[in-house]
Protein backbone atom coordinates (compact mmCIF):
# COMPACT_ATOMS: atom_id res chain seq x y z
CA UNK A 1 0.00 0.00 0.00
CA UNK A 2 1.32 3.45 -1.07
CA UNK A 3 0.34 5.92 1.87
CA UNK A 4 -0.60 8.63 -1.10
CA UNK A 5 -2.47 11.42 0.88
CA UNK A 6 0.96 11.12 3.77
CA UNK A 7 3.62 11.53 0.97
CA UNK A 8 1.16 14.21 -0.80
CA UNK A 9 1.03 16.55 2.65
CA UNK A 10 4.92 15.90 3.18
CA UNK A 11 6.17 16.87 -0.26
CA UNK A 12 3.66 20.12 -0.09
CA UNK A 13 4.47 21.26 2.95
CA UNK A 14 8.11 20.83 2.64
CA UNK A 15 7.62 23.71 -0.12
CA UNK A 16 5.96 25.54 1.99
CA UNK A 17 2.39 25.05 1.19
CA UNK A 18 -0.74 25.03 3.59
CA UNK A 19 -2.34 21.85 3.84
CA UNK A 20 -4.57 20.35 0.89
CA UNK A 21 -7.91 20.66 1.62
CA UNK A 22 -9.23 17.55 0.19
CA UNK A 23 -12.67 17.38 -1.84
CA UNK A 24 -15.05 16.32 0.00
CA UNK A 25 -18.82 15.53 -2.06
CA UNK A 26 -21.62 16.12 0.53
CA UNK A 27 -24.45 15.34 -1.59
CA UNK A 28 -23.65 12.68 -4.40
CA UNK A 29 -23.93 14.56 -8.23
CA UNK A 30 -25.00 10.84 -10.01
CA UNK A 31 -28.39 9.92 -10.14
CA UNK A 32 -29.76 6.72 -11.00
CA UNK A 33 -30.13 5.57 -14.81
CA UNK A 34 -33.43 6.45 -16.63
CA UNK A 35 -33.40 3.00 -18.23
CA UNK A 36 -31.19 -0.18 -18.48
CA UNK A 37 -27.70 0.43 -20.09
CA UNK A 38 -28.51 -1.73 -23.27
CA UNK A 39 -31.27 1.21 -23.85
CA UNK A 40 -29.07 3.98 -23.13
CA UNK A 41 -26.78 6.14 -25.29
CA UNK A 42 -23.35 6.39 -23.82
CA UNK A 43 -21.23 9.69 -23.93
CA UNK A 44 -16.81 8.74 -23.32
CA UNK A 45 -15.27 11.49 -21.18
CA UNK A 46 -11.77 11.37 -21.14
CA UNK A 47 -8.89 13.66 -19.55
CA UNK A 48 -6.42 12.80 -22.68
CA UNK A 49 -5.22 15.75 -24.49
CA UNK A 50 -5.54 16.50 -28.24
CA UNK A 51 -2.20 16.66 -29.77
CA UNK A 52 -0.20 19.30 -30.14
CA UNK A 53 2.29 19.01 -33.28
CA UNK A 54 4.62 22.39 -32.13
CA UNK A 55 5.29 20.65 -28.88
CA UNK A 56 7.75 17.90 -27.79
CA UNK A 57 7.69 14.72 -27.57
CA UNK A 58 3.95 13.53 -26.44
CA UNK A 59 4.66 10.11 -28.23
CA UNK A 60 4.33 6.46 -25.77
CA UNK A 61 6.19 6.69 -23.07
CA UNK A 62 7.20 10.47 -23.40
CA UNK A 63 8.69 12.20 -19.95
CA UNK A 64 6.23 14.81 -18.53
CA UNK A 65 5.01 17.69 -20.89
CA UNK A 66 3.11 20.09 -18.91
CA UNK A 67 2.91 22.21 -22.30
CA UNK A 68 0.25 19.48 -23.64
CA UNK A 69 -1.86 20.33 -20.73
CA UNK A 70 -5.34 21.91 -21.68
CA UNK A 71 -7.50 23.81 -19.77
CA UNK A 72 -10.97 24.02 -21.36
CA UNK A 73 -13.42 21.02 -22.19
CA UNK A 74 -13.39 19.54 -25.47
CA UNK A 75 -15.43 17.54 -28.00
CA UNK A 76 -13.92 15.37 -31.09
CA UNK A 77 -15.70 12.88 -33.40
CA UNK A 78 -14.79 9.32 -32.55
CA UNK A 79 -14.62 7.93 -35.68
CA UNK A 80 -11.67 8.22 -36.96
CA UNK A 81 -10.33 7.49 -33.43
CA UNK A 82 -8.86 11.22 -32.60
CA UNK A 83 -5.30 11.73 -31.88
CA UNK A 84 -5.20 12.18 -28.10
CA UNK A 85 -2.02 12.00 -25.73
CA UNK A 86 -1.08 11.42 -22.13
CA UNK A 87 2.43 12.91 -22.23
CA UNK A 88 0.64 15.69 -19.40
CA UNK A 89 -0.45 13.46 -17.04
CA UNK A 90 2.13 12.33 -14.21
CA UNK A 91 1.65 8.63 -14.22
CA UNK A 92 4.65 6.08 -13.43
CA UNK A 93 6.51 6.24 -16.83
CA UNK A 94 8.85 3.01 -15.43
CA UNK A 95 6.50 0.53 -14.91
CA UNK A 96 3.65 1.74 -18.32
CA UNK A 97 4.66 2.08 -21.81
CA UNK A 98 1.51 4.04 -22.51
CA UNK A 99 1.79 2.59 -25.88
CA UNK A 100 -1.95 1.00 -26.51
CA UNK A 101 -4.12 3.90 -26.79
CA UNK A 102 -6.82 1.14 -26.24
CA UNK A 103 -5.89 1.48 -22.35
CA UNK A 104 -6.59 4.60 -22.03
CA UNK A 105 -9.41 5.80 -24.75
CA UNK A 106 -11.06 2.83 -25.16
CA UNK A 107 -12.83 4.03 -28.74
CA UNK A 108 -12.91 0.32 -30.42
CA UNK A 109 -13.89 -1.40 -27.29
CA UNK A 110 -16.86 0.64 -26.71
CA UNK A 111 -17.65 -0.06 -30.18
CA UNK A 112 -17.35 -3.19 -29.52
CA UNK A 113 -19.76 -3.09 -26.62
CA UNK A 114 -22.25 -1.28 -28.46
CA UNK A 115 -22.17 -4.18 -31.52
CA UNK A 116 -22.46 -6.64 -28.42
CA UNK A 117 -25.70 -4.91 -27.14
CA UNK A 118 -24.12 -3.82 -23.55
CA UNK A 119 -25.69 -0.31 -24.68
CA UNK A 120 -27.75 1.11 -27.65
CA UNK A 121 -25.79 3.68 -28.84
CA UNK A 122 -22.11 4.99 -28.63
CA UNK A 123 -22.58 9.28 -28.58
CA UNK A 124 -20.51 10.66 -32.07
CA UNK A 125 -18.26 12.85 -30.05
CA UNK A 126 -15.99 12.04 -26.92
CA UNK A 127 -15.82 15.10 -24.32
CA UNK A 128 -12.49 16.17 -22.99
CA UNK A 129 -11.86 17.39 -19.27
CA UNK A 130 -8.59 19.16 -18.18
CA UNK A 131 -6.73 18.06 -14.99
CA UNK A 132 -5.93 20.99 -14.13
CA UNK A 133 -5.62 20.25 -10.09
CA UNK A 134 -8.28 23.22 -9.04
CA UNK A 135 -11.26 21.85 -7.49
CA UNK A 136 -13.02 25.06 -7.88
CA UNK A 137 -12.71 25.40 -11.44
CA UNK A 138 -13.26 21.60 -11.90
CA UNK A 139 -16.75 22.14 -10.08
CA UNK A 140 -17.68 25.67 -11.33
CA UNK A 141 -16.38 25.28 -14.47
CA UNK A 142 -15.43 22.09 -16.59
CA UNK A 143 -18.25 19.91 -14.85
CA UNK A 144 -21.10 21.76 -16.03
CA UNK A 145 -19.46 22.56 -19.51
CA UNK A 146 -19.16 18.17 -19.91
CA UNK A 147 -22.49 18.03 -18.62
CA UNK A 148 -24.02 20.62 -21.10
CA UNK A 149 -22.22 18.74 -23.61
CA UNK A 150 -23.46 15.04 -22.38
CA UNK A 151 -26.80 17.00 -22.79
CA UNK A 152 -26.45 18.36 -25.79
CA UNK A 153 -25.06 14.66 -27.31
CA UNK A 154 -28.63 13.71 -26.06
CA UNK A 155 -27.07 10.87 -23.88
CA UNK A 156 -28.39 8.97 -21.12
CA UNK A 157 -25.37 8.21 -19.55
CA UNK A 158 -21.57 9.12 -19.45
CA UNK A 159 -18.41 6.95 -18.88
CA UNK A 160 -15.05 8.85 -17.30
CA UNK A 161 -12.15 6.94 -18.30
CA UNK A 162 -9.27 9.34 -16.58
CA UNK A 163 -5.77 8.94 -17.42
Amino acid sequence: MIPYIERTRAYYSAQGYPPYDWACNDTIAFTAMPKPLRECRLALITTAAPYQESLPDQGPGAPYNAAAKFYDVFSAPLDPCPDLRISHIAYDRKHCKADDINTWLPVWALFQAQSDGAFAELAPELIGVPTNRSQRVTTQQDAPAALARVQTMQADVALLVPT
